[in-house]
């Protein structure tokens, strides 16, 4: 008997691309629903099936989730008491929230703020190769005059 469930994922779910693993799984096992990031950093499922299709699901988004990245501190599952019209086959809701963009353009700020730091690292890596080619360089030299 299908039934209807509210999922809620917590740990560091958002930003890895959950959505998608839990898009794909959801339509891999033939389920309705959607999933969604949540305010409160979660990621949020409202599905409908079988209730050994949950659980195979929850096990899917587990390790799906981590291959991706994801630490997935726990999967609560809640019941809903009533059956629900839910959305077919089973889809993510886009981020497109004014503060959900402004979030990750703030977390893109302070990924391009390490970017002095970057390129010093590169420059010292640079200036070391070069130090090392022109030995490799000299070496070759003298192995072509025997």
């Amino acid at each position: 008997m299908q039934k209807c469930y509210n999922v809620a994922i917590v740990g560091k779910v958002q930003d890895v691309g959950l959505r998608a693993v839990i898009e794909y799984a959801g339509r891999l096992l033939d389920l309705s629903g959607l999933v969604f990031n949540a305010k409160d950093g979660s990621v949020r499922i409202i599905c409908s099936g079988e209730s050994s299709d949950i659980i195979e699901f929850s096990k899917e988004i587990k390790a799906r989730g981590e291959q991706r990245g994801a630490i997935i501190q726990d999967i609560k599952k809640q019941e809903i008491p009533v059956v629900l019209d839910l959305p077919y086959p089973f889809s993510r809701v886009l981020a497109d929230e004014d503060t959900d963009i402004g979030r990750k353009l703030d977390k893109g700020n302070e990924l391009l703020g390490n970017l002095p730091e970057i390129k010093n690292t590169l420059s010292a890596f640079v200036i070391k190769q070069d130090t090392h080619n022109q030995h490799l360089e000299k070496i070759l030299e003298k192995l072509a005059e025997r």
